[in-house]
């Protein structure tokens, strides 16, 4: 239970830095 808690905060954690690295790729080509 405890391995599937922290799989799915590291799966979180790869969609927060997917969605920082557009972010960032959006304000660069502004």
């Amino acid at each position: 239970m405890l391995g599937k808690e922290s799989h799915t905060k590291a799966g979180f954690t790869l969609i927060e830095l997917l969605v920082v690295i557009a972010i960032m790729s959006l304000l660069v080509s502004i």
